[in-house]
């Protein structure tokens, strides 16, 4: 297989593109772009960069190779970034945020309204942000609407609508906020001209209305009308005011990407900017999944074109802390050393920062907590060793039926599912939950015997003193028992039985070691039913009574359906039988019973 790769690895052409990496079942696994499609896909197969298990792990899939050229490498990260959306491979990071931004949207309508909204839908008008934050885009718009006299109601002041008189005026109008475009006391075309200020506003180019203000107050006092100039006056300052809060850099830096990143091992932390005349007009934090070994200039570049796409930005400068390993013709990147561009540069760096120590903090305090629930438990137990890893076993059976049994295994208190295990019942007939607990018990630990694989720190049976007398048998037959603590969790009164003590212990209710006890006795059980499920609708299992000579699995269920068991269906009367499943059925039960009674009486 390696070297049917390495053939196709040697006929890949020296040029930029992408290159898709299959398994044995044709699943795409991973798609990576290159400068040179030759050089980067043959340098998975070098020994040399077999450094990484998560990269080993890759290569020992990889079954098939596919490749598309591109004609820069910027083209390569777009086919690389849209073939990753489509297919989201396993290997690859995926820059996913379900998280909906608002929008403010200008509506195509006459007398256009200005409304905020979490839908993109293009064709209802022009839209402007998304926003970081709902606050952030409520400030926006209500800086709007104490500039302008902008109607809010959502009537349909259509031509004709407005000369049959179908409206009147609301308290908007009285209060100053709207001039009345519903009884024709506005006209159309001053309206549209404080709507394009009012755009100038969500764009993000302040200076042009603090320009249009600025003129019109001159204006005003040169003709000594001063009350319109004092009114312009008081706008000029909501403008000023909107624009401290905002403003984080000399106002000469506008229409700038800032996009910046810290990493470890496993994780990137990104920060996202757009700027807007020295202000922030967006900003958003991300965190990565590093997948492979992926460099912070790879992970940055794939980040700057997702996000750039996502919230639509058409600025050609973009500012990072480190350059970008792909770059756009039209687009400009820049890694500031010096001065307001250096500094805005280091805000963003300081919130992807800010977001890694909080990660980090996350992480350290849910560690904290498993280990303080772990410490309970082994003190609620009196055990000697840490539970580091728990094993828990239980039985299922259907109306005293057809066995099966499951093993879930935990790891520092969390689920480790690939340790999961599913029994088949092999050497035990009908409903006997003892001996399906020793036969489990003995057969996963002799398979660990076998592999010499790591043992459990505590063995938890879901169950009495019954099944884990059992389980206790088949560690002794391997010479394990008193080796690994064990215990029996019985579900009436949670109590806690150990082996050779008939007194249970039982644990306050309230202790966190005892719903973690529980927690795990209990996904046993679901793991167990749900296997059970599976080899029922797969028709897997054969009860007792489908032996009998004209019993087919309707009539089985039928019956097992209405009396619950089969003990019960073998101590019915024919005319009980007879009632659910007719009189033939009945008498060949009967019989069949009868002929299997025999020897006992004997």
């Amino acid at each position: 297989m390696v070297e049917d790769l390495k053939d196709q690895v040697a006929s890949l052409p020296d040029s930029p593109g992408i290159y898709r990496y299959y398994n044995e079942e044709g699943i795409l696994i991973y798609v990576g772009k290159a400068k040179s499609l030759k050089k980067r896909v043959s340098s998975y197969f070098n020994k040399q960069s077999q450094y990484n298990r998560k990269t080993e792990k890759l290569v020992s899939e990889i079954s098939k190779i596919e490749f598309t050229l591109a004609n820069t490498e910027f083209d390569a990260l777009l086919l690389e970034n849209n073939f990753i959306k489509q297919n989201q491979p396993k290997y690859n990071i995926l820059l996913k945020d379900d998280k909906t931004f608002p929008y403010l949207v200008i509506l195509k309508e006459r007398f256009p309204r200005i409304i905020y909204t979490r839908k993109y839908i293009p064709k209802q008008g022009e839209y402007f942000g998304p926003y970081s934050s709902v606050v952030s885009m409520k400030s926006v718009l209500e800086l709007v609407r104490q500039l302008y006299s902008i109607r809010t109601c959502s009537l349909l002041l259509s031509t004709e609508n407005i000369a049959e008189k179908k409206f009147k005026v609301c308290l908007e109008y009285h209060i100053g906020n709207c001039k009345g475009p519903c009884e024709n006391l506005q006209d159309e075309a001053p309206y549209l001209e404080e709507i394009a200020l009012a755009r100038n506003i969500l764009k993000g180019d302040v200076s042009v209305v603090e320009n249009y203000f600025t003129m019109r107050m001159e204006e005003a006092s040169m003709q000594m009308e001063f009350e319109k100039a004092a009114l312009y006056k008081h706008k000029l300052e909501l403008l000023e005011k909107f624009q401290t809060k905002s403003l984080v850099v000399n106002k000469k830096l506008t229409d700038i990407d800032v996009i910046t990143i810290t990493s470890n091992e496993q994780e990137a932390f990104i920060n996202y900017m757009q700027i807007k005349e020295g202000a922030i007009i967006f900003s958003k934090n991300i965190e990565v999944k590093k997948k492979l070994e992926e460099t912070d200039e790879d992970v940055l570049s794939l980040a700057a074109q997702e996000m750039r796409t996502e919230y639509r930005s058409g600025n050609n400068t973009i500012f990072s802390n480190i350059a970008l390993s792909t770059k756009q013709e039209e687009v400009e990147n820049i890694v500031p050393q010096i001065g307001d561009k250096r500094k805005l540069v280091g805000l963003s760096l300081k919130n992807a920062l800010f977001a890694k120590a909080k990660r980090e903090t996350e992480k350290a305090e849910k560690k904290e907590k498993k280990n303080k629930v772990l410490g309970i438990l082994q003190q609620d137990l009196r055990l000697n060793t840490w539970p580091e890893i728990i094993e828990c076993f239980d039985n299922s059976n259907f109306q005293g039926t057809s066995p099966v049994a499951s093993m879930v295994r935990f790891v520092d208190g969390k689920p480790d599912k690939k340790g999961y295990r599913h029994f088949n019942v092999k050497t035990v007939v009908g409903a006997n939950d003892f001996a399906s607990m020793k036969e489990i018990v003995g057969r996963r630990y002799k398979r660990i015997l076998e592999e010499e694989s790591a043992f459990p720190s505590l063995i938890v049976v879901d169950g009495g003193k019954g099944q884990l007398s059992s389980a206790c048998e088949a560690l002794q037959e391997l010479g394990l028992y008193g080796k690994i603590p064990i215990i029996g969790i019985a579900k009436k009164l949670e109590e806690i039985y150990y082996p050779e003590d008939s007194t249970p212990l039982h644990i306050s209710k309230k202790s966190p070691g005892l719903m973690l006890l529980q927690k795990i006795r209990d996904e046993a059980h679901r793991f167990a039913i749900t296997f059970h499920r599976v080899k029922r609708a797969q028709g897997t299992f054969k009860t007792e009574l489908e032996e009998v000579e004209g019993i087919g699995k309707k009539t089985a269920n039928k019956l097992l359906s209405h009396f619950k068991s089969w003990t019960k269906i073998k101590d019915a009367s024919v005319e009980e039988l007879a009632s659910v499943a007719g009189k033939s059925a009945a008498e060949k039960i009967t019989s069949f019973v009868a002929k299997k009674s025999e020897p006992e009486n004997q």
